[in-house]
């Protein structure tokens, strides 16, 4: 099922609001050390539905931040949720943030481990006396790392899966994408030759110093495993609910992707919002407008993302 809100379809769910929100300093005992969240809990005695939330790619933490990119977005969508009545808990990844001291040497995460620390933050939060259920959502990368965590058999805690902006393509083809236009003449085929030994399961021990943020020997051990991801095999296999949200202006995530899971998972809603771009904003066309909203936490999210989500995950209670 796939719909499309434009600027003027709002309120179109109808939800009452509930309550402020308070939050919660949360700490969970992991394999490698501790991990740190923030649990933010509508007002009130009623039980809730819940959802974790999961950062995108790289040195993410709990509110979606990364170095020198500062949108709050996840912070601002835990906010705004609980204001619907959902309670949400978003954490720092591993290595990252509080969690730092929990980072293992670079060389030694992958995907998996990310899914295996948000199926035991899953858990915990689904202990809590006041939630009545709980989702998955997952924001870019964040997306892929959920549908790890669903495959077959899903935690008999999870309820659903929301995806935000989340590839569709393998990464190779959205690297070979991203690359092109960035990357003078004489670089770009040294990185498409990493990249292709890459995908190819080698090791690349000499790689230039302006390639090293993206191909350093010490993070390719994460990358061979990303590129081995295949998003619509990954989600053609989840058998709970999911909600796939997409934005018309998202210059990293396409539309194209969207369509390629809702095509692997036909069962799965589909939500195009054409203003939004990839944090979550409704977003000018122009190049400006765009890079000055990664770096505005005070932007509302985009018009209509909140009545969906919080509708979707009502409805799995």
């Amino acid at each position: 099922m796939r719909f499309r809100i434009s600027r003027r379809a709002l309120p179109a769910f109808g939800v009452a609001l509930a309550a402020p929100a308070a939050a919660e300093d949360w700490r969970l005992e992991a394999p490698g050390g501790a991990l740190h969240g923030t649990l933010l809990l509508p007002a009130g005695e009623a039980r809730v539905p819940a959802a974790l939330l999961l950062a995108g790619s790289g040195p993410s933490e709990r509110d979606g931040d990364a170095p020198q990119m500062r949108h709050a977005a996840l912070r601002r969508l835990a906010e705004d949720l609980a204001v619907q009545g959902i309670a949400t808990l978003r954490v720092d990844k591993r290595g990252v943030g509080e969690s730092a001291a929990a980072g293992p040497d670079e060389a030694a995460l992958t995907p998996d481990i990310y899914a295996r620390d948000a199926g035991l933050w899953l858990a915990r939060l689904a202990a809590h006396p006041r939630v009545e259920g709980v989702s998955v959502i997952g924001h870019s990368e964040g997306g892929l790392i959920g549908a790890l965590l669903a495959q077959p058999p899903a935690p008999e805690a999870m309820r659903g899966l929301v995806l935000l902006a989340t590839p569709g393509r393998r990464l190779g083809v959205i690297l070979r994408e991203q690359l092109a236009p960035l990357l003078p003449a004489d670089t770009l085929p040294m990185a498409l030759d990493i990249l292709a030994r890459l995908e190819a399961g080698e090791s690349v021990a000499e790689v230039p110093p302006v390639l090293a943020p993206l191909f350093r020997p010490s993070v390719q051990p994460y990358m061979r495993a990303a590129l081995a991801l295949d998003p619509p095999g990954l989600l053609a296999r989840v058998q709970l609910p999911v909600l796939i949200v997409q934005g018309g202006r998202d210059i990293q995530v396409r539309e194209a992707d969207a369509r390629a899971l809702a095509g692997a998972l036909p069962a799965a809603r589909s939500l195009i919002l054409p203003q939004m771009n990839h944090v979550l904003r409704d977003a000018p066309a122009d190049p400006a407008g765009q890079i000055a909203l990664y770096n505005d936490a005070a932007a509302p999210l985009a018009q209509g993302l909140i009545p969906a989500i919080a509708a979707f995950l009502r409805g799995l209670t």
